[in-house]
């Protein structure tokens, strides 16, 4: 991975962008051809003009300043579609390239590990993939190669003014040392600036994903005021930022357009004097074709610094998507296994699990689920249960012990296999804005509407899908805003049956839901649950009764295992939750 120093010509860095360029080779090799011909055809027009006021105006030749007119015309048209189709390609360029690197950067943000995401922030990658993005497909439209075009163009202007007149080529060029030390200071000072911006914008996407997403709870804790405040300070630091980068721009143009009076200055000194001193000299003509010469040289130096920063903070783009590439932080699929069929035989021996590799969350478990079994899994907040979980699923990787399904070890699995065997219906629904439809199928087209219908009215939630607008059309907006909890839960319940998957999950399933849903709920897993594996996670040990296993788990170990009768018999850990709850919900009562 390059390291990041926002260096513009990194090599490396370019040689990774231009990878993305090679599916679009024509488009590429045309707008090289076009930036050429635009240096070549630049420094035509005041040639003409020369011509013509030296041979034509001066002399009163009318019929061939008309000629003049229309070649200079015919000229004018050629360049501007020239202009227009080298805009169109170089943006048409970058754009499709970005294209295909934000689909890349998605499809690797998607294949993350949780542990990824549990570091980094959200609206850190948003930035990463979007507006980091466009800093990068800049680097086409107005970096690398309209630079290359600006510099083409100078060096033509500049050679054709010496064919013309070197002397006093040679006296307008005397302030550009000026022009290139000011030119050197701005590109270093702006820098630092667009570094600076990027930054900030980062910080900004950030606190507004993680603010929006959180609202209710700013609305619960009224705690408006202060986040706006907060907001205020993280957005002047971002408006900071860009006044100073305005400040650096607001100090270098005027000094390059006294740099450039300074040419034109001594432009009309030199020639005047030459023309009063020799009038066969220099010419009426050059002096007017040197006037546009110096207007044509300055336009792309003075936008050349721009454009390299341009480039520069593309680059500095460049190096934080291509951090996110290179991050190394996903499941590894090297399984191969993919069965006929999973029978759901779990086993988990001396199992050790840890989110940061030292502080072990799961030690030493081992226990075996048959194949049809329902296994409930209690203990307090933290004991583990999740954990368990997320590591069958391989949301996380164990560091120790082995885990099994039907005797294959999980990591021979492939991988899309092995999850979607495994639904999981969870505590904390999440539905994205869409139909009901595609939040159950998640646009799986191989899952049909007789299918979804047929879950839903053993889940009992058809009747109040077909009672919305539109069915199971209706849009739920973000998170499922516009439904119930409950509603929620039962559609988050048809989505894991849709899959028809061999090991059923239930987190917490049936927690965030009322008496009545909850109640639905528990008759349709009976159902559901015969004949397919079922791991049930839930702390009300009322939901959990006729399972045929229970665990009890207690900071990561294993504290008891039986069913509800024997875990009661044994007056353990077990015994003691059971009678606080139920202490508690007599007290309730």
């Amino acid at each position: 991975m390059s390291k990041i120093t926002g260096d513009a010509f990194n090599v490396n860095l370019l040689k990774r962008i231009f990878q993305y360029v090679k599916p679009y080779r024509g488009i590429f090799i045309w707008s090289v051809i076009l930036t050429i011909l635009l240096a070549i055809v630049a420094p035509v027009r005041p040639f003409l003009i020369k011509y013509t006021l030296d041979n034509y105006i001066l002399k009163g030749q009318y019929h061939g300043l008309l000629v003049m007119t229309i070649v200079m015309l015919v000229l004018l048209v050629l360049q501007s579609a020239i202009q227009y189709s080298h805009t169109l390609l170089t943006n048409t360029l970058g754009q499709s390239a970005i294209r295909d690197l934000r689909i890349n950067v998605f499809n690797h943000i998607t294949t993350l590990r949780l542990k990824y995401f549990d570091k980094t922030p959200i609206g850190q990658l948003i930035t990463r993939t979007v507006s980091d993005l466009e800093t990068i497909s800049d680097i086409f439209s107005e970096g690398l190669i309209v630079i290359i075009g600006d510099i083409l163009q100078v060096i033509a202007i500049i050679g054709v003014m010496f064919y013309a007149d070197w002397a006093l080529t040679l006296m307008v060029l005397l302030p550009m040392p000026l022009l290139i030390i000011a030119t050197s200071i701005f590109q270093r000072s702006i820098k630092a600036v667009f570094q600076e911006v990027r930054t900030e914008v980062s910080n900004l996407n950030t606190y507004l994903q993680e603010h929006i997403t959180g609202i209710s709870i700013i609305q619960y804790f009224a705690r408006e005021e202060q986040e706006y405040l907060k907001f205020k300070k993280i957005n002047k630091r971002y408006r900071d930022a860009n006044i100073r980068s305005n400040w650096y721009y607001s100090i270098f143009f005027p000094v390059v357009e006294v740099i450039s009076a300074m040419c034109l200055g001594l432009l009309v000194w030199y020639g005047a004097k030459s023309i009063l001193a020799k009038p066969l000299g220099v010419t009426p003509g050059t002096i007017a074709e040197f006037i546009l010469y110096i207007s044509m040289l300055f336009k792309p130096i003075r936008e050349l610094a721009d454009k390299f920063n341009t480039l520069q903070m593309g680059m500095v783009g460049a190096e934080r998507v291509f951090r996110v590439l290179d991050t190394d932080e996903r499941t590894i699929n090297k399984g191969t296994y993919v069965p006929e069929k999973m029978e759901g035989n779990i086993s988990f021996h001396k199992v050790w699990f840890a989110y940061n590799d030292e502080n072990y969350v799961l030690k030493d478990l081992s226990f075996n689920v048959k194949a049809g079994q329902t296994v409930a899994m209690v203990g307090a907040t933290g004991a583990g249960k999740s954990s368990t979980i997320n590591i069958l699923n391989r949301f996380y990787e164990i560091q120790k012990g082995e885990i099994k399904i039907d005797g294959v070890n999980i990591q021979e699995y492939e991988l899309s296999y092995l999850r979607t065997s495994i639904a999981t219906v969870l505590q904390d629904v999440f539905l994205f804005s869409d139909t009901i439809f595609n939040n159950i199928t998640l646009n799986n087209p191989q899952i049909t509407m007789d299918e979804v219908v047929d879950a839903a009215v053993k889940v009992g939630a058809h009747d109040f899908i077909e009672r919305l607008p539109g069915g199971y059309q209706y849009n739920v907006m973000e998170r499922g805003a516009t439904l119930s909890a409950g509603q929620a839960q039962l559609i988050s319940f048809i989505r894991a049956l849709v899959y028809n998957p061999s090991i059923l999950v239930l987190d917490e399933a049936t927690s965030s839901v009322d008496t009545e849903t909850e109640i639905l709920i528990q008759t349709a897993i009976d159902k559901l649950m015969k004949g397919r594996t079922s791991i049930v996670i839930a702390h009300r040990l009322s939901t959990i009764q006729k399972a045929d296993q229970i665990i009890v788990l207690d900071k990561g170990e294993i504290m008891e295992t039986g069913n509800h009768q024997e875990l009661l018999k044994l007056d353990g850990y077990y015994k003691r939750l059971y009678d606080l709850q139920f202490h508690s919900e007599g007290i309730a009562k």
